[in-house]
């Protein structure tokens, strides 16, 4: 798959793909005879993760570590394995900070909504 390609299926811009390829966010990428990236799926697979893993939060610097683990091979699988937990718990308690701030609007949204409620109706009594 041509850069474009990879860009319109994953919707992130071509230079975020090259972005991503240059910090070491994604493995570097083989080009063909003139230069031109040449996605493999497994070059789609890691773009896909980076997407996901970005969109939870993670930062861009425990990516680059975690892709530096991995390319090193099988003798860092403890080491990624510590850092994916350690990521799993900080979005876990990203997560309940998050739906306790959701509850927290939504009582603020059902006051308001009973405050206007009591107005609508002291306003249709004074009809």
């Amino acid at each position: 798959m041509t850069i474009a390609e990879v860009s319109e299926r994953f919707e992130l811009s071509q230079d975020t793909l090259r972005y991503y390829e240059r910090i070491g966010l994604i493995p570097r990428v083989n080009r063909t005879k003139s230069g031109i990236r040449s996605y493999t799926e497994e070059d789609c697979k890691w773009v896909e993760f980076v997407k996901c893993m970005r969109g939870a939060g993670l930062s861009i610097e425990v990516l680059v570590e975690y892709v530096e683990l991995f390319l090193r091979g099988d003798e860092t699988a403890e080491s990624r394995k510590e850092l994916l937990i350690e990521q799993r718990d900080l979005l876990q308690s990203r997560t309940e900070e998050m739906l306790r701030t959701l509850q927290r609007l939504n009582d603020k949204i059902d006051r308001y909504e009973q405050t206007i409620g009591r107005k609508e109706k002291t306003l249709k009594r004074l009809d």
